[in-house]
């Protein structure tokens, strides 16, 4: 029987001293690393269960489901555990190309140079344009 069948599927992943967990997230078809994010066991249920990414705000002290104000939803292809059960990297089908609040594909677009942080990928669609002030 694989482990997601077991009903206690949720219990074996090592969540924090908060109950969450990072979570990593990947486009399928790149490879690129499109964001980190956290979940609660809420989080991880309702991503398996809908098929898209629903994440824990840490800031809002709530659940998002990703691309519900923006329309960019991350449907999932994959959900791996690493060896210590710390950690997800889902693998997605990232819509609309964009997984980042500030318009761009991946929220790891600034790169360590001699002079500092710069930006290294282009904005994709102003954010003003994104979503409802």
């Amino acid at each position: 029987m694989s482990e997601m069948n077991n009903p206690d599927w949720l219990e074996q992943v090592n969540w924090n001293a908060d109950g969450l967990l990072p979570v990593v997230t990947q486009d399928h078809a790149t490879g690129r690393v499109l964001m980190l994010a956290w979940m609660n066991r809420e989080a991880l249920r309702l991503s398996c269960a809908e098929g898209r990414a629903v994440y824990w705000s840490r800031s809002r002290n709530s659940l998002w489901r990703k691309g519900e104000q923006s329309g960019f939803e991350q449907r999932i292809r994959e959900i791996r555990l690493d060896c210590d059960r710390d950690t997800l990297l889902l693998r997605v089908d990232q819509q609309g190309g964009i997984a980042c609040h500030t318009g761009r594909e991946s929220c790891f677009f600034l790169r360590k140079t001699e002079a500092g942080w710069e930006e290294a990928d282009p904005v994709i669609k102003d954010p003003e344009t994104i979503y409802d002030k």
